[in-house]
């Protein structure tokens, strides 16, 4: 397990501490719908960090392509339909560019600036002239709003337990998941990053803000700077 990164529940644990049993049971939200409305029809997606394959089907179902990237074996294995390369997105270079490059589930969130770096970097090299970068950010209360829960309707209950100061900007976060029928645990870290600081992070790799795509900021589409 990597340091600071910790999962416990059912199942095969991947190194960051995801469980891929609770991530192919996660229902998928809006996120298919706003990255459908933010990039051209029938784009080729390169999806960075995976996972399951949780928002992969549905963009192959609204007819897009997806190159879909994870670390993990034994999430990838749950992907249907799309292309897969294992591998950590960081180190990347698939010596091609696609229309749209996306990273989300909060990655540029990682505690380890070179990490973020290095991601920020993979995203910039794989876009396409012309094309776009998509990222998922934090909320502007992720980690002042603790704890807090939410039940989804399908029954199961989410909650960020704690978010602790671990040094260097850096917080360690426990999630919590509970179904009817098992548990899962999540102990991350993530670094919190201001407007400001996320908009100086894509400089330094050669990209700038577009677009903010939702109201709170979460989703952003990013370009190459000119």
């Amino acid at each position: 397990m990597r340091e600071g990164y910790e999962g416990t529940g059912p199942g095969a644990i991947t190194p960051d501490g995801c469980a891929v049993e609770l991530y192919s049971r996660l229902p998928v939200g809006a996120e298919p719908d706003i990255i459908a409305a933010a990039v051209p029809p029938g784009a080729h997606i390169l999806e960075l960090g995976s996972g399951v394959g949780r928002m992969t089907h549905p963009l192959l179902e609204r007819g897009f392509t997806v190159t879909a990237v994870d670390e993990s074996a034994e999430m990838l294995a749950r992907v249907r339909g799309a292309r897969t390369i294992r591998g950590p997105i960081e180190d990347l270079d698939l010596g091609e560019t696609f229309d749209v490059v996306m990273l989300a589930s909060f990655l540029v969130h990682t505690g380890d600036v070179e990490v973020r770096r290095g991601l920020l970097r993979t995203c910039a090299r794989h876009v396409a002239e012309g094309g776009c970068v998509l990222i998922q950010r934090e909320g502007e209360d992720y980690h002042s709003n603790v704890p807090r829960e939410r039940v989804d309707p399908s029954g199961f209950t989410i909650r960020i337990a704690s978010t602790e100061p671990v040094g260097d900007g850096v917080n360690s976060v426990r999630a919590e998941y509970e179904f009817p029928d098992a548990a899962w645990t999540h102990t991350f870290l993530a670094r919190p990053l201001t407007k400001e600081q996320f908009e100086e992070a894509l400089a330094e790799a050669g990209l700038e803000v577009d677009e903010y795509l939702t109201p709170d900021g979460i989703w952003v589409r990013a370009v190459r700077a000119a």
